[in-house]
């Protein structure tokens, strides 16, 4: 099945602009989850599903619905799981005359194999060998039976249930939802009061919006998330790409040293952020830009990490990640940190040209200066040598920098050990490659 054609974009700011209002309209007919419902625009931007967990009766199906109604172009696949389903139900009926042949071969039409949208309400009631099935759906979007393997348009499930069922099958199923949230109920008397007024006008159901966003469009600002736009990009800086590992870091850090205390008390396990999460949240940093009309990302959008890294929702792992921000953000920022990364970074990617293109190393060391790596590294050259090196030097002025660098907090010192030790290894390739270009 082919993609549907995107749509041309006018400006960030424009699409922004179109984000919030849809938000805001979702908001109008489900209050108080304006969180939750920014963290589901984060997911349909970065084509990734959502797990909302409540007890009976917060609104889960609700708001479901209200966000996929507010798209158009998209087929949407809705139902209830139930212990006694098998996949077909998920991938369609079985065809018959293959199934004679042994051969396990679904009619996909109308499944959830062939939409973009999915509803799937109380999940974990569904039986563990159906579970099973829908992880590579979910995951690669394909459907992978037997000997059936169908590409899938799949783009974003959101899935609902009251309860969380343990066991391998489920623990795999919950990595497949990149964004979690628990919806507690509300139950401050103004709020229920607004609750109620929507209720009284529409039934508990959802209504058309005054306007609504083509699914091309939506696939046109997943590419400018993916970096596979051609008319807009969103930068995210070295200097930040770097603050927000050693931010991940510190939120695993703590998280861990939670879990060993309810280790300590006869409960807990280990807390662990796969490569693959981490690499991702690089997606919902260029989506948290682009819903504030920004097409770079700032500091203050790496506080939203905990969109994926936390479950929205639960205090506790919120207040969790924005400690573990502000340590690091305080940290870098009282001793002019970001400043001195931002330097080490620079002076990394000078020595990486150098290792991919050892021969540049025979000429001056200024020549980088016109290149996208700032002029930090330059200036301490000219100040502490002149203005221009001697060619046989640069290895003298590449080791030199290091030595005087003085790291101010212990973020910075990590990070110089270990540019010390990807230069000595790129001097020694160097060295070898121009050894047998001789």
């Amino acid at each position: 099945m082919s993609a549907p054609s995107t749509e041309r974009i006018a400006s960030i700011e424009q699409v922004a602009a179109e984000l919030k209002e849809a938000a805001a309209f979702i908001g109008s007919r489900v209050v108080n989850r304006e969180e939750v419902i920014e963290q589901a625009f984060c997911a349909l931007l970065t084509a990734e599903h959502v797990l909302l967990q409540s007890r009976t009766g917060a609104g889960k199906s609700l708001l479901a619905e209200q966000i996929f109604n507010m798209f158009e172009g998209a087929r949407t696949f809705r139902v209830q799981a139930s212990k006694e389903q098998q996949p077909d139900t998920y991938f369609g009926g079985l065809d018959l005359d293959e199934l004679k042949r042994g051969r396990i071969i679904h009619n996909t039409m109308g499944s959830l194999v062939e939409s973009e949208f999915g509803f799937i309400d109380e999940i974990f009631d569904a039986n563990d060998f159906t579970l099973r099935a829908l992880l590579s759906l979910l995951n690669e979007r394909r459907l992978l039976r037997g000997v059936q393997d169908v590409p899938s348009p799949l783009h974003t499930v959101i899935a609902a249930t009251n309860y969380l069922r343990v066991s391998e099958v489920t623990e795999a199923l919950l990595d497949r939802f990149m964004f979690k949230a628990v919806i507690l109920p509300d139950k401050d008397p103004f709020i229920q009061y607004k609750i109620s007024q929507q209720y009284l006008q529409h039934g508990g159901k959802t209504i058309e919006p005054p306007a609504r966003i083509s699914y091309a469009r939506l696939q046109s600002l997943h590419d400018i998330i993916r970096g596979r736009s051609d008319e807009f990009s969103i930068r995210v800086s070295n200097e930040l790409l770097y603050f927000t590992n050693i931010t991940i870091r510190q939120f695993e850090f703590l998280r861990n040293r939670q879990a060993a205390d309810k280790r300590s008390a006869g409960a807990g396990a280990d807390f662990y952020i796969s490569p693959r999460t981490q690499a991702k949240s690089l997606d919902l940093l260029r989506a948290l830009a682009l819903l504030k009309g920004r097409s770079e990302v700032v500091h203050d959008d790496a506080s939203r990490l905990y969109f994926i890294f936390a479950t929205v929702g639960l205090p506790e792992e919120v207040a969790l990640f924005k400690k573990a921000y502000t340590t690091v953000l305080n940290s870098l920022t009282a001793s002019r940190g970001f400043d001195q990364i931002t330097m080490l970074l620079d002076f990394a990617d000078v020595v990486e040209r150098l290792r991919q293109e050892p021969h540049r190393v025979k000429q001056p060391l200024s020549q980088f200066s016109t290149d996208h790596v700032r002029r930090s590294f330059f200036e301490w050259i000219k100040e502490k040598f002149g203005s221009e090196q001697p060619q046989d030097h640069n290895r003298m002025v590449l080791e030199q920098f290091l030595t005087d660098f003085v790291p101010v907090c212990d973020e910075v010192r990590e990070l110089k050990h270990s540019v010390e030790m990807m230069l000595q290894q790129a001097l020694i390739t160097i060295e070898r490659e121009l050894q047998r270009q001789q």
